[in-house]
């Protein structure tokens, strides 16, 4: 897949997820994108190491349902690390 389609598909999937983990976060859209893209990354990790499948194509359901598990991975671990922070 080339660069473009990484970030679609990371916008897409970060959106997935947060709506699958409603919430109030800080990070706009920018935020977003970089959760989907890693969220990918951490989802195609996850799939080679625990369920010995890869990332396919871009329209492959296989490759979004890694994008979206690593996206919520990932704000699972945003939420830990930047959730208990509360501004006065």
């Amino acid at each position: 897949m080339g660069i473009i389609s990484w970030i679609v598909l990371g916008l897409i999937a970060g959106i997935i997820a947060k709506a699958l983990m409603p919430g109030k976060d800080p990070g706009g859209c920018i935020i977003t994108i970089l959760l989907g893209i890693g969220g990918a990354f951490v989802g195609g990790w996850v799939g080679k190491t625990l369920f010995h499948t890869q990332i396919g194509t871009f329209f492959d359901l296989r490759t979004w349902g890694l994008a979206i598990l690593g996206a919520l991975i990932i704000l699972v671990g945003y939420r830990m690390v930047f959730g208990g922070r509360r501004r006065d």
